[in-house]
């Protein structure tokens, strides 16, 4: 699965009083593993700077006097996200100023939703926190990730920030790669290290799963997908117990 974490940037609150998009900051995760790979990009709005907007982001006109236009990473961008899955936190906010750029455009691009399916971290947050505060500081405290280069808004650090979050958030591991090369080799010598500590030792018999206890399993995964809405050892690609090579 490739998942893409976006973030912007922009000259206000509101596309309908003509705001515009001042940088874009994607990080990339494939497979629940943050690759290193990047998009980013400041942008030349072509238009004022609201004073709230530079409070919060620090990010000056003089500053993009000589950045381009959107229109001159369009086609790099949409080819950087094509197809993945967005992470945004408050997505509507980023997607509807990505649109907004889009349509200003002499040339035809589909709407972000027509080539990416989006999550919105905060309608997340939200379910999984009733209550609570949900802003991306309030969760970068709850789950314990560094943001303390926070002082202003970045697209590309907040994108990164908000990575961490979402896949503590979702239960996986940020860095621990547990089928790495690394990891077999250290199996395979274990294996062999007890081996050799003790030749005679018998093997221990496995002893698979019957259609029952199957039956059971399957079940089991079904009620899971019905409570929480996902379960990942129901999705295309698992492999049942009996399923697998002998």
């Amino acid at each position: 699965m490739r998942q893409i974490v976006l973030d912007t940037e922009t000259t206000g609150l509101e596309v309908s009083q003509g705001h515009r998009i001042i940088e874009i900051g994607c990080v990339e995760i494939i497979n629940r593993k943050l690759t290193g790979n990047h998009f980013h990009q400041y942008t030349n709005p072509e238009r004022e700077i609201d004073q709230g907007a530079v409070e919060v982001h620090g990010i000056s006109q003089d500053f993009l006097a000589d950045k381009p236009t959107f229109i001159d990473i369009a086609d790099t961008f949409m080819a950087f996200i094509e197809g993945a899955e967005l992470i945004i936190h408050n997505a509507p906010f980023d997607v509807g100023f990505i649109n907004y750029e889009l349509s200003l455009l002499d040339k035809k691009y589909p709407r972000i939703e027509e080539v990416c399916t989006v999550i919105d971290t905060l309608v997340m947050a939200r379910h999984k926190h009733p209550g609570q505060k949900n802003s991306l500081d309030a969760l970068c405290k709850r789950y314990g990730v560094d943001n303390s280069q926070r002082d202003l808004h970045g697209a590309l650090l907040d994108s990164e920030i908000l990575a961490d979050v979402y896949l503590l958030m979702t239960g996986g591991q940020t860095a621990l790669s547990l089928g790495s090369a690394q990891d077999q080799d250290s199996i395979q010598s274990n294996e062999l290290r007890v081996e050799l500590l003790d030749p005679d030792r018998t093997r221990l018999k496995v002893l698979r799963a019957n259609e029952k206890e199957l039956a059971a399993h399957r079940a089991r995964l079904e009620f899971i997908q019905q409570q929480s809405g996902r379960c990942l050892w129901s999705e295309p690609g698992y492999q049942w117990p009996d399923e697998n090579p002998k």
